[in-house]
């Protein structure tokens, strides 16, 4: 997989992560990166900008590397976290919504992130990209059947908290215990069995004419809710 952009490059270095190979633009000069490349013995290959933007045809600020393929996390690897605070994302189809909630979740600190299979975007170089390394410190898990994980996290006591336009005021919403959000798909919001195994559905009010808001947006408002809530 190529990611690119230097502040997602840092965060793979600093993380000592595999790299596979790094490809510069010629005039590329940022010393520190350079440096953190060649102290970890990275093959590095010198490019102009019309051959780098071949490979990603993105904003890839002069660096993009090669690395392994992004590895999920397993369910257990978070969810049995005392009090733990998740957000599962029911067929995001977006990428830049994806990096931006991973990223929001990160500084939020949530446990995890939990997105399906089937019908949904995963993660990629865009997401990496916009998530602005958040991925090196944030697990996300990969499910194969989104409503059975949901059975499967109130069996381990996690109230749900899908998101919807027509439902409790998110301010009124106990975010105590073990507490995963669930945000809907960008057009068509949560699906019909997902909403039905919510516990609460949060709506954030909207006081002008726009009658919704962003995924990643709307994710943000709630998670932070949720952790202030949770203080």
């Amino acid at each position: 997989m190529y990611i690119h952009g230097k502040n997602v490059a840092l965060e793979i270095l600093a993380n000592n992560k595999e790299i596979e190979k790094a490809f510069l633009y010629k005039n590329f000069n940022d010393k520190n990166i350079i440096n953190a490349l060649k102290k970890q013995n990275i093959n590095i290959e010198w490019f102009e900008k019309y051959e780098l933007d071949k490979l990603v045809n993105k904003n890839h600020q002069g660096i993009i590397l090669k690395v392994p393929a992004y590895k999920y996390a397993s369910l257990e690897e978070f969810i049995n976290n005392e009090n733990a605070l998740v957000v599962i994302l029911d067929h995001l189809e977006d990428p830049h919504n994806l990096g931006a909630i991973v990223r929001t979740c990160e500084a939020a600190k949530v446990d995890g992130i939990i997105i399906p299979k089937d019908r949904s975007v995963s993660v990629n170089s865009t997401v990496m990209k916009v998530s602005a390394g958040a991925l090196e410190n944030i697990k996300v898990s990969q499910v194969t059947n989104l409503t059975r994980t949901i059975k499967e996290l109130k069996n381990k006591g996690f109230w749900i908290v899908g998101t919807d336009m027509n439902g409790t005021d998110f301010e009124e919403i106990d975010y105590q215990g073990k507490i995963a959000i669930v945000i809907g798909n960008e057009g068509k919001g949560l699906s019909r069995l997902v909403r039905e195994e919510c516990d609460f559905i949060a709506s954030i009010p909207m006081f002008g004419k726009t009658n919704s808001l962003n995924a990643s947006v709307a994710a943000g408002i709630i998670i932070y809710k949720a952790k202030t809530a949770r203080r």
